[in-house]
């Protein structure tokens, strides 16, 4: 039986972050003088490096058996994958955007206009299924710049922090949909249990990157008012002390959460509270 092949983007901030979320997860590999393959040293697994956007053809066309890219970008690939995971990489907007000073209020009224773009098939599809019938300019980059050109009335590109827009003085008619990096599994996926294997060992990764372990000391009396704090990922682990009436309690929390839920815990009685980073886990 052939390898499984993992596809992930070759260059890139997201080239990088996938490479380290599979190492994270146990499969190491090194990438020699800008090489299309490597291999992993602890299973039967190749990691190709490719385009990002063609990661979804690529998978779709059983060349590779998993990929790593962007929902946006399997959604304009109008291809057939099997969603794995969402990795919490990369979020963005796709959104429409068109000159502060416009007379533009929805989508619809874009009707006849110019849109350019590098996603001209999610730009058509919704365009059209808001009654707009639009000429659309297709770019590989820089769309902000059409208009200034004279080449668009609008655009439609993804949007993080909205900078960009402000710099070139645009501004969010309609938000397309929002979208993360995310991993994808071809219909014709040559080993289906190694590669359930590597989805477990990533979702462990994921998960652990989510959350903190919590751990402290509370009085029995105020016990029930913190579990409600600290509900766990499926319940606290709450554990005798040798101070008669008091109690050690362990629970995951959602990492973004963490300081407001210490300082609820401390309002509630807690004591020697303490976030320890998790590395890795299986839930």
């Amino acid at each position: 039986m052939p390898n499984l092949r993992i596809g992930i983007p070759s260059k890139g901030r997201l080239a990088d972050a996938a490479a380290e979320l599979l190492k994270e997860a146990g499969l190491s590999f090194r990438r020699q003088d800008r090489s299309l393959f490597a291999k992993v040293k602890e299973m039967d697994i190749d990691i190709c490096f490719l385009r990002t956007d063609d990661i979804p053809v690529m998978c779709a066309e059983g060349a590779i058996g998993l990929g790593i890219t962007g929902g946006d970008l399997i959604e304009e690939a109008c291809v057939k994958l099997t969603q794995r995971l969402s990795l919490g990489l990369g979020g963005c907007r796709l959104a429409i955007c068109v000159p502060e000073d416009s007379p533009y209020k929805t989508a619809a009224d874009l009707n006849g206009a110019r849109i350019a773009t590098s996603f001209p098939n999610i730009t058509r599809n919704y365009l059209a299924e808001h009654g707009a019938d639009c000429h659309t300019v297709e770019l590989s980059g820089s769309v902000e710049a059409t208009i200034t050109l004279g080449v668009a009335d609008g655009i439609v590109d993804l949007v993080e922090t909205g900078s960009t827009l402000a710099a070139n003085r645009l501004r969010i008619l309609e938000t397309i949909g929002s979208y993360e990096t995310v991993l994808v599994q071809s219909d014709s996926v040559v080993d289906a249990q190694l590669a359930d294997r590597v989805v477990r060992r990533l979702e462990g990764v994921v998960i652990a990157r989510s959350y903190s372990l919590l751990e402290y000391n509370i009085e029995e009396k105020n016990l029930s008012a913190a579990e409600k704090i600290t509900p766990g990922y499926s319940s606290p682990t709450v554990n005798k002390l040798e101070r008669e009436g008091w109690y050690a309690v362990r629970a995951m929390v959602p990492r973004k959460e963490v300081i407001g839920i210490m300082e609820k815990l401390e309002v509630a009685g807690a004591q020697a509270i303490l976030e320890t980073a998790i590395q890795n886990c299986r839930l």
